[in-house]
């Protein structure tokens, strides 16, 4: 979970552990608050609470330390799929709706302590960086795949409208979920992201018919 901060004082220290995932959770943190382009190995380091040589020590650039901090982003959203109540109803169509519910659950307080560390970055680096933009591809891939074996289960329960795809309807999700983060940030407001998971699940309950 991201420690959040006033934009008054110091960033807020990330929580104890090793060096290495101390800098992860800091890159989350900063990246998540500025921007990938703004935030610098200085800040992600304080941050930290570790000193510049310990960050060379585990990364030899701000850029690999991106990457790394991609793939623990995607670890991090495992227990989405595996731990949650919603996980273990029978419906495959409850599961997806719950699924949803909790993303909007999620959804209040700070700006910056809901937003996807993958879509901030990925907005400020896909062109100049390509390690990042496949990490981050890697990382939003693996969410729709995740996401994709109850859609197809609740396609087979219920139907499905003709040329729609689990995986097509995943990466739609990923699309509301991306974009009512762009949404929070022009007003830096959690109501309008709220609004627009609210009609995702109405969208959804529509075109598998649940009323």
């Amino acid at each position: 979970m991201t420690t959040t901060h006033s934009s008054s004082g110091p960033p807020a220290r990330t929580p104890r552990g090793s060096a290495r995932a101390r800098l992860i959770a800091a890159a989350h943190q900063e990246v998540r608050r500025q921007g990938y382009a703004a935030t610098t190995v200085d800040q992600i380091c304080t941050a930290a609470g570790v000193t510049k040589g310990a960050f060379f020590h585990h990364f030899e650039s701000k850029e690999a330390l991106a990457v790394a901090a991609a793939e623990a982003w995607t670890e991090r959203a495992r227990p989405m799929f595996d731990m949650l109540p919603h996980t273990r109803l029978e419906d495959p169509l409850d599961r997806l709706l719950g699924h949803i519910d909790f993303r909007f659950s999620l959804l209040h307080g700070p700006v910056d302590g809901f937003t996807c560390f993958i879509g901030t970055m990925v907005q400020d680096a896909y062109a100049t960086s390509e390690p990042i933009r496949l990490a981050c591809e890697a990382s939003i891939a693996a969410y729709c795949e995740a996401l994709a074996p109850d859609i197809e289960a609740a396609m087979d329960a219920y139907g499905a409208p003709d040329g729609m795809t689990a995986l097509d309807l995943a990466r739609h999700i990923q699309s509301v979920l991306q974009g009512g983060f762009v949404l929070a940030k022009t007003t830096n407001d959690s109501a309008i992201a709220r609004e627009s998971v609210a009609h995702l699940t109405r969208y959804v309950r529509m075109i598998f018919g649940r009323t």
